[in-house]
């Protein structure tokens, strides 16, 4: 799985490079030959990330470099762009419970993809790759078998739509917006994973991981009845470089996606089977909705996926495979390798 191109020493700059996604687009530009500058809110964790991107395998030489730039504040983003031949924009907050309001999610979101798509139009940066999300794709919509698509948009007009959702599907339309009026020569890609598992390279990861580690630990005292799209972290930092490199990836959007879902229950049963003992403590009864939906009332962060409940949102990865050439791993090497690195890095509680 390579992308098209080799480094040749260009240089990209990844923001938010501190997260579960980024890190490992850090890692694989590396690892392919290129420069890579990397935004951090705060340069206090710069020793920290570069710690765990050695552990990971990555040569750290001069190749690597971090600069602070903060997605609500213009300050350093003329920097952090500056030479660059891509950009790839990965930041965006994805917090584990919805926050107090929805604007604290959706400003830095929406207003942190215009700030770092103005610098980069007038650094006059080649290609720049947004990470979005299937949250920008697959909600609003009425149960369907069809598989969603890069043709599709949430609609935000539905009552249940998250905070989340709602960032993600604004931030990712603002971009389309600029580019079609302000952007010129400057080209956009944008790359929409669902559920981003795989393995861990830190204490720094998805929220999705955390479904995996709290079935490990033992902290979930069933499965609530959901569907979840899958694709290992590796596959997303794979076609986020072929969606910089490709020259038919501009102006497209692509569904990262493994195939088709997995309910909750049988990824519990997928650990059980083969995380031996770190699976003992795995529990693969199937929830009552009734009782998801009592529990929600009095928990933010299962309200969140009570509206979810009993769905199938599935999702076609046709179009990264044809245009990009593109190959992910199957949903049961994502899951796994989730749970191997958790136990690996000694993150799970103890037994």
């Amino acid at each position: 799985m390579q992308p098209q191109a080799s480094g040749n020493g260009k240089l990209v700059l990844v923001t938010g490079a501190s997260g579960f996604v980024a890190s490992h687009c850090v890692l694989r530009l590396l690892q392919e030959g290129y420069q890579v500058r990397a935004t951090l809110r705060s340069l206090d964790r710069e020793p920290g990330l570069r710690a765990t991107l050695e552990a990971a395998g990555a040569s750290l030489d001069s190749r690597l470099s971090f600069v602070s730039a903060n997605l609500l504040s213009d300050t350093g983003w003329p920097e952090a762009v500056a030479g660059c031949d891509y950009v790839l924009h990965v930041a965006s907050p994805f917090p584990l419970t919805p926050p107090r309001h929805e604007d604290d999610l959706i400003r830095p979101a929406r207003e942190g993809t215009l700030r770092v798509l103005r610098a980069v139009h007038e650094a006059g940066v080649k290609r720049v790759v947004l990470t979005s999300s299937f949250a920008a794709i697959g909600y609003g919509h009425p149960p369907t078998e069809r598989p969603f698509t890069e043709e599709n948009w949430t609609n935000l007009e539905d009552a249940n739509i998250s905070a989340y959702v709602k960032s993600k599907t604004l931030a990712e339309r603002a971009a389309w917006e600029f580019v079609a009026r302000q952007g010129g020569a400057m080209e956009l890609a944008t790359v929409n994973p669902v559920g981003v598992f795989g393995p861990v390279l830190g204490p720094d990861y998805a929220t999705s991981i955390q479904l995996v580690k709290r079935l490990l630990d033992g902290d979930m005292p069933g499965c609530p009845r959901l569907a979840l799209g899958i694709v290992d972290v590796r596959d997303v930092a794979d076609l986020h470089l072929r969606a910089m490199t490709h020259p038919d990836a501009s102006g497209e959007r692509f569904l990262a996606v493994a195939g088709d879902c997995m309910t909750m229950q049988e990824v519990a049963l997928l650990l059980k089977a083969r995380m031996g003992e770190a699976g003992r403590r795995v529990t693969t009864r199937v929830l009552p909705d009734w009782l998801v939906r009592l529990v929600a009332r009095f928990s933010a962060s299962v309200a969140q996926i009570a509206p979810e409940l009993g769905k199938v949102k599935r999702a076609s990865n046709e179009k990264a495979k044809r245009v990009l050439g593109w190959s992910p791993r199957s949903n049961e090497e994502a899951v796994i390798a989730t749970a191997e690195s958790l136990v690996r890095l000694g993150l799970l509680k103890s037994t």
